[in-house]
Formats: structure tokens, sequence, C-alpha cells
């Protein structure tokens, strides 16, 4: 016989399952965002993964024959990092929400964003397990050592 703890325990697992298989979807859209940036005159055409990897690099046309070695560095230079950005971009909206309010993905993908934001100050529970764990079997709150018996 399922007691209503018992019943509660069985929709946490539910939504834990459920969670984990919508991460599982969004690790694979995570997977597969790309950046392209084209360069001016189409000099050159980068594509990154979503690490910032570059997975190709392309002359549509015979342009960087006539580019200098630094202009041609800086021009790969920038086009990386256009494409980076754009990849960013793109990976910032798959997270974005999936993300708790007030986390912005971007910054959090550039490591600026305040992620102690990111845990909430008490683990999120209903009311019944809530109670279970705070009054718990042996009447001690969270964070509470084990209570000693003095005579």
């Amino acid at each position: 016989m399922s007691t209503p703890f018992d019943e509660q325990i069985e929709e946490l697992r539910a939504g834990y399952q459920a969670q984990l298989a919508q991460v599982g979807e969004l690790q694979r859209r995570m997977r597969e965002v790309t950046g392209t940036a084209t360069a001016k005159a189409q000099a050159m055409k980068v594509t990154v993964g979503p690490q910032g990897e570059v997975l190709s690099v392309e002359f549509p046309t015979g342009a960087y024959r006539n580019m200098a070695p630094k202009e041609l560095a800086d021009l790969v230079v920038s086009t990386v990092h256009e494409a980076r950005g754009k990849a960013t971009a793109a990976l910032a909206e798959v997270m974005a929400p999936h993300l708790p309010d007030g986390i912005d993905a971007a910054q959090l993908l550039r490591g600026t964003a305040d992620v102690a934001q990111l845990m909430p100050p008490e683990p999120a529970m209903p009311d019944g397990v809530r109670e279970y764990v705070d009054q718990g079997r042996v009447g001690r709150r969270i964070g509470e050592g084990p209570r000693i018996a003095r005579n």
C-alpha cells in the first residue's frame, strides 16, 4: 500500500525523468549549433562549432591571392572571430529558455554571468516532502547536526 509520501516521491521521479529527457534534447541541439561568417568580398568563409572550433574554411573567390600575408592573417582572425560570435549567439538562443530568470545565456557562455544565481536558496520540492525533510524521522531541520539527548 502506498502512502502520500510514496506518491510524492514517484511524482518527483517522474519529474526528474522528464527533466532528464529535456536535458538530453538540449544537449543534442547545443551540439548542432554552428556559426558561419563570410569576409568582405567573399574572400573567405568560416564555419565554427558550438565551442568555437573551426569546422571549415573556404575561399569562394580568388580574392585572397592578392592580399599581403598580414592582411590575409587579419582576415582569417576577424572572420573566425565573427563566426564564433554567431555560434555563441545561436547557442545562447538554444540555452536561454532553459535557464532561470535573470540569467543571461550569452553572459553565461562568455563566463561573465553571476553563476551563483543558478542555484536556488532552497531545493525545490513539494510541501509534503519539505515537511518530511524538515521534520525528518529524528526531528531535525536541514543544516542541523544530530540531536544529542542530555540527561
